[in-house]
């Protein structure tokens, strides 16, 4: 048997016995973890860290294949997200932001979980954009109408007409300020929920970030990231020109 045909047979017997997509058995198998007989050789160079794996490491003392053996011994597949980051908080002593972070990573890994997928199954995606102005000159700017006008003018027709929408007519919503460096705006677009958060920043700037939640799939997550990408743009240029 050629070492491909070795290799291929190795993946598939780790998928099978462990519920993991073809890709992440695969990385397992010639990282040396295939725990299956016929196992590949491993490659001679190293796999690179998996993104956010130092920050795990520094925070928990172990990287995500302690994490993820943990997860699986714990039935992860089966129990859900929830229960599986109370596990990790709880019985193993992982903060509460990294259970969250690593249970996630570990259904991504799995295939349980697509980029940008929610526990709940749905999808999200933010986009964020810094601007070199204040928190109250950022609020101005969405609040009042004529301004509004001026930095969506590049901007996607039906994000336009949501925005304008949620800040006008009889059940206008308002641009929250919960603190002098803290405001928020939340409203729906279609089936979907926006979240826009408009943070201060060192040095007078302002984290302008807008939210997506409950979307649809993959297609609508990119559509939507370069809806409110070009609407970001436009509102960093009005307020610097």
């Amino acid at each position: 048997m050629t070492q491909q045909k070795k290799l291929k047979r190795a993946v598939r017997a780790r998928a099978r016995k462990t519920g993991e997509s073809y890709t992440a058995a695969r990385r397992h198998v010639v990282r040396g973890g295939g725990g299956t007989t016929g196992a590949a050789p491993r490659r001679v160079t190293q796999a690179p860290p998996r993104k956010g794996e130092s920050g795990v490491v520094k925070k928990t003392g172990h990287g995500y294949d302690h994490w993820f053996a943990v997860l699986d011994a714990f039935g992860a597949p089966t129990r859900g997200h929830t229960a599986s980051a109370a596990h990790l908080y709880g019985d193993h002593g992982v903060p509460g932001w990294h259970s969250q972070m690593i249970t996630v990573a570990y259904e991504r890994e799995r295939g349980l979980r697509a980029l940008n997928q929610s526990c709940a199954g749905d999808f999200q995606v933010n986009v964020s954009k810094v601007v070199p102005v204040s928190v109250a000159e950022v609020v101005d700017a969405v609040r009042t109408a004529r301004r509004r006008a001026q930095w969506l003018k590049g901007a996607d027709v039906s994000l336009r007409r949501a925005l304008e929408a949620a800040l006008s007519g009889p059940k206008a919503r308002e641009v929250k300020m919960k603190s002098r460096a803290l405001a928020g705006l939340r409203y729906p677009w279609d089936s979907g929920r926006v979240e826009i958060d408009i943070a201060g920043k060192p040095n007078g700037r302002t984290s302008v970030v807008a939210s997506m939640t409950k979307l649809a799939g993959p297609e609508e997550v990119e559509e939507r990231r370069g809806q409110w990408r070009q609407a970001l743009e436009g509102l960093k240029a009005y307020l610097t020109s």
